[in-house]
């Protein structure tokens, strides 16, 4: 069928939430050559009371996607878990862009298989490749049909198969979110594109471009600034490409959305990726843009080749010059402009001397983020066919290339300097805030949850070569609450001084934040708030501790005294603990072993 959209049951389904004149209902005709997964039961639970477990593979327009169905499941009752074990259903937003991923949705579906869960799978994929083995006898959802989860969910517990592919209108952009970050906003600004590479199976799924109305971005960009977002990532598969099927360009709808952004630089606007061919012609007003205090002046723009040879047979559509001109210029005209790119290794009939071109480019122009990935063969596109380069060379181009990437250091100049940066998130250490500069260079710092979702200056401390580590310059009133929290340690704190303050000491000052946390959790709150005042304690005596005992070192060696810390908050009462009740035990032993002896040594004499 070229247009799938039918309800497989085994009957007519009942409670079937649309009007029976947009769905197609069929009774299930089972091929001989297939093998479907095994029958879910019905489930005799009412509608809306189920867990369902999101897992998203891919791009940030993917995650936005995710958001989306979350938010409709969660308004209709439904709960939602990161466990997949407590799931009644997995829904599974995939990507087809590379294989890997393709692979781990696979995986993952053949681990739902096993464990008799049902099991809806949206995205790409499906969009893409509705026939593929993998997804026999699963209901499957298109990137368009997004806004009708509810319905294919609810008939997936029922034990039917839902497929929804049709494309026919955009999502609207007011559905009901449920954001993974509650501070940033992914918006999608267009579907598809206007490219036809030779390599890519993402056109195939996402279609031609089609375009949101700039009056449409700018209300849903009021609505999320009204509901607390503070970082705004524009997406789509080409943002340069935005608008050209609907009479406007992306410079129109980029001076609209600034016109409502805050003036006290509270929210912040992170444009997202483009191909050099659509913005070409508006260089200087995109650069104009990116100088706006309230935009960051970061873009991916990605190149893919050093060689005008490799991106003609990648049907590209620009040449290694139109590129640069878009760097140059934008570095040129926009202070501090950070710039990603990616590259393909490995393309098929791509020489030696092609990859050699690829490298210079990387040398030149020393990108603070290059992604790299080998050439994967995507079914039914044309690069597919052509003849491939050795599996062992795409390998060593890809390993040589990443080699150099490496060695840059492109954040040694920013040690020293003091820079405003947006905190948004918790690092994955649990530690630090991560936040991000005008130029989205991401910096870790020490700081109370309560910083989360503000923009604070810090003054850089250390660079690593992927990120940079701060220290947040305090204002009047938070230097008053710090010389409390300093006041209090030094009281506490068996530091005397500077040289006293080792590692020994540094456990001792743990010990007291762990004793500390015991005290608070007395109270009757919620884990995630017990963790919460655990950081905020250390964080409020790492800078006292830190500053005597790491003043001047790496920012790694920092981190690492931190995790010392937290392995001995956690582990090191119950080890005190352990010994204690062991010497007891051998003491008691001593004490039966010794009166026994002095009982027989009695009724010997």
């Amino acid at each position: 069928m070229e247009d799938i959209e039918d309800v497989i049951a085994s009957g007519t389904p009942p409670g079937l939430r649309l009007p029976l004149t947009t769905v197609s209902i069929n009774p299930r005709r089972k091929p001989k050559s297939r093998v479907l997964q095994d029958p879910v039961k019905p489930s005799a639970q009412i509608p809306g009371t189920q867990t369902i477990f999101v897992k998203t593979f891919g791009c940030s327009h993917n995650q936005s996607d995710s958001e989306y169905m979350a938010g409709q499941l969660s308004a209709f009752g439904y709960a939602l878990t990161d466990i997949s074990e407590e799931a009644d259903l997995w829904l599974i937003n995939t990507c087809t862009v590379k294989s890997p991923s393709q692979s781990a949705m696979e995986t993952l579906i053949s681990k739902g298989k096993n464990a008799k869960k049902p099991l809806v799978v949206a995205g790409c994929v499906p969009q893409g490749s509705r026939d593929i083995k993998e997804l026999e006898g699963i209901s499957i959802i298109g990137v368009q049909q997004i806004d009708r989860v509810v319905e294919v969910v609810e008939e997936t517990l029922k034990g039917h198969e839902v497929r929804l592919l049709s494309r026919k209108t955009l999502p609207a952009l007011d559905l009901p979110k449920v954001r993974k970050n509650k501070y940033v906003e992914i918006l999608p600004i267009n579907v598809g594109c206007l490219g036809a590479c030779t390599y890519c199976k993402t056109k195939h799924a996402r279609g031609h471009l089609g375009s949101y109305t700039v009056e449409s971005l700018v209300e849903r960009l009021r609505t999320v600034i009204s509901e607390g977002v503070k970082e705004i990532w524009l997406s789509s598969e080409d943002t340069g490409a935005y608008g050209r099927d609907i009479g406007v360009n992306l410079p129109i709808l980029l001076n609209a959305l600034i016109a409502e952004l805050p003036p006290d630089r509270s929210t912040m606007l992170r444009i997202g990726m483009t191909n050099p061919p659509f913005i070409l012609e508006h260089l200087e007003e995109i650069a104009k843009v990116l100088r706006h205090p309230c935009v960051y002046s970061f873009l991916h723009v990605p190149v893919q080749s050093g060689s005008d040879a490799v991106l003609d047979a990648m049907n590209r559509e620009y040449t290694v010059s139109d590129f640069r001109a878009v760097v140059d210029t934008l570095i040129r005209l926009v202070p501090d402009m950070q710039i990603a790119t990616d590259v393909i290794c490995g393309f098929p009939g791509e020489t030696d001397e092609d990859f050699a071109q690829t490298i210079a480019l990387i040398k030149e122009y020393k990108f603070p983020q290059v992604h790299i990935s080998q050439f994967y063969p995507r079914p039914g596109t044309p690069a597919a066919r052509m003849k491939k380069v050795p599996s062992t060379q795409v390998k060593n181009r890809s390993r040589e290339l990443t080699s150099i990437f490496e060695s840059f250091n492109p954040y040694t100049q920013m040690e020293g300097q003091i820079v405003k940066i947006w905190i948004t998130e918790i690092a994955s250490d649990g530690i630090h805030l991560v936040g991000h500069t005008k130029g989205y260079v991401q910096v870790l710092v020490i700081a109370p949850d309560n910083m989360l979702g503000t923009s604070k200056e810090v003054k850089i401390t250390s660079v690593g070569r992927w990120s940079v580590f701060g220290e947040v310059i305090e204002t009047s009133t938070e230097v008053k609450a710090h010389r409390g929290a300093e006041s209090a340690c030094d009281n506490l704190c068996p530091c005397s001084s500077e040289s006293e303050c080792n590692s020994t000491n540094l456990k001792k000052c743990a010990e007291i934040a762990s004793i500390t946390h015991k005290e608070a959790s007395a109270d009757n709150v919620s884990s995630s708030s017990k963790n919460g005042r655990l950081r905020t304690f250390i964080s409020s005596i790492k800078p006292v501790l830190l500053r005597r005992r790491f003043k001047g070192s790496e920012g790694n060696q920092s981190i690492q005294k931190i995790e010392d810390t937290k392995r001995f908050v956690g582990s090191n009462l119950s080890m005190v603990d352990g010994m204690l009740v062991g010497g007891l035990i051998v003491s008691l032993l001593t004490i039966i072993l010794v009166f026994t002896i002095l009982f027989y040594q009695m009724l010997s004499s």
